[in-house]
């Protein structure tokens, strides 16, 4: 996206592990996941996550961040989630 105030937004699907990840709304998910990273302009990097073309979108634990590198933290929530054990958003630096 490039409007001067729109958020930067990054959206993959992704398998999850065993353990699957956890959502704050309904605990744990598993299976073909999408993961939608939202950098805001408030500051935050906000994590979204669903069965892969469900309508219902969760709230990955752990979300919202402050600012890191949206696309670094994008890419290692989704390394986490694809090795489960109920991934959560990942540290600010990961």
């Amino acid at each position: 996206m490039n409007g001067m105030n729109a958020p930067q937004e990054w959206q993959d699907q992704v398998l999850a592990g065993p353990g699957g990840a956890m959502t704050d709304e309904v605990g744990v998910i598993t299976g073909p996941l999408t993961l939608r990273t939202v950098a805001g302009s408030d500051g935050k990097v906000r994590f979204e996550i669903q069965y892969t073309d469900a309508d219902e979108w969760y709230t990955l634990s752990g979300s919202p961040l402050p600012h890191g590198d949206p696309h670094a933290l994008h890419t290692a929530a989704l390394a986490a989630i694809r090795a489960g054990h109920g991934a959560q958003a990942p540290p600010v630096g990961s």
